[in-house]
């Protein structure tokens, strides 16, 4: 084995890594933080035409104002849909219908609400961390399982497990940031 082959493992590591990364990113835009941005309503899932499908795929979310956001829905139809899901989705919003346009004023966060919003982050963190320690523990495996079949030196298993180490710390690293950031974010006032 060479070490092209820890980096085809790095490589395949670190795309798994991004993966728990990139749904951290999701999750922290799905919380609240006092101020309106379109991210806000990406979990919201509308029941229209017989199935679930995201917000996004029945209407144009804009914040047109720091407090407010819209969803200008397509089909007239669906505007109720919406307005339900956007009330029903947990996010502690009051949705208001104007014609075809769905108004979401976003209200001012109490400090309750900001605490459980932290709590709500410090889990989603935690939910990333496991899954980048999972992938560690796969490529962890991985390196054994090439040990022993005595394709790689008991050396080169040390050398190879240090460097899945590395990238671990990394991106816990990463997602402790991530939570510091999003933290910041829920308490500014």
């Amino acid at each position: 084995m060479a070490a092209a082959d820890l980096d085809t493992l790095k490589s395949d590591l670190t795309r798994r890594m991004d993966g728990a990364l990139e749904t951290l990113r999701r999750e922290f835009n799905g919380l609240r933080t006092g101020r309106a941005h379109p991210g806000l309503l990406e979990p919201v899932r509308v029941t229209a035409y017989g199935t679930e499908m995201p917000l996004n795929q029945v209407g144009t979310v804009g914040a047109p104002e720091p407090r407010m956001l819209t969803v200008q829905v397509w089909d007239k139809s669906m505007v109720s849909a919406v307005e339900k899901a956007i009330r029903e989705s947990g996010l502690g919003l009051n949705p208001a219908a104007d014609g075809m346009l769905v108004r979401v004023p976003i209200p001012q966060l109490t400090t309750e609400r900001r605490n459980e919003l932290a709590k709500t982050a410090h889990k989603y963190a935690e939910g990333a961390k496991v899954a980048v320690r999972g992938v560690r523990r796969d490529g962890m495996e991985q390196i054994k399982g090439f040990e022993k079949k005595h394709e790689i030196g008991e050396d080169v298993a040390k050398t190879w497990q240090d460097e899945v180490q590395k990238l671990t710390d990394q991106y816990i690293k990463r997602v402790d940031e991530s939570l510091a950031d999003k933290e910041k974010d829920i308490r500014q006032v």
